[in-house]
């Protein structure tokens, strides 16, 4: 009997550990989400401020667009018919747009560049979706994924989109277009 005793009194003190540490579980969750996105918008922030020593290894004279430079390269586009409201909302959300010229023949540019402290292949297909949109205005757009690390799975999508790779100082081209037959 005291056995039961025993045992029915330190059910309920397990049974609010229990619950407190899943609690503790959420919150330590919750503040590693927080971490990286911080860490995400510290490296964007930083590419944007070193832009050309990352870019310059793709476009020679790189130039990170400001805020009133990608408003006024997508409005226009816009007011011509280029690119729809939607079209306009994605590259809006675009974390760095690089206008340069190509370093094989000088031909204006710009890097559609999609920034994450860890790439994934989400960040690569972005990349890849935003370049197409932003031809759209007329203008050639190369997808680029920038990061300090990229995973596995991303790096193989990165080169059979034609996405290039920036991580740890390298400039990683995709793998060559196939040819036209």
């Amino acid at each position: 009997m005291a056995l039961v005793e025993a045992q029915q009194h330190s059910e309920t003190p397990l049974e609010a550990l229990t619950g407190q540490v899943a609690a503790l579980t959420r919150a330590v969750q919750m503040l590693v989400n927080e971490i990286e996105e911080l860490k995400d918008l510290s490296l964007e922030a930083f590419y944007q401020l070193k832009g050309p020593a990352y870019f310059g290894r793709l476009l020679r004279w790189p130039h990170v667009l400001t805020p009133d430079e990608l408003i006024a390269l997508i409005e226009d586009a816009m007011d011509s018919g280029a690119l729809s409201e939607v079209d306009a909302r994605q590259l809006y959300e675009t974390d760095l747009v690089v206008r340069g010229r190509r370093l094989e023949d000088g031909t204006e540019v710009f890097l559609v560049v999609e920034v994450s402290w860890g790439v994934g292949p989400y960040d690569v297909e972005r990349a890849a979706e935003r370049a197409v949109l932003l031809s759209h205005t007329g203008f050639t757009a190369i997808a680029v994924v920038a990061g300090k690390r990229i995973l596995p799975e991303a790096a193989t999508l990165a080169r059979q989109t034609q996405v290039w790779q920036i991580t740890d100082g390298q400039a990683i081209p995709p793998d060559p277009a196939p040819a036209s037959s």
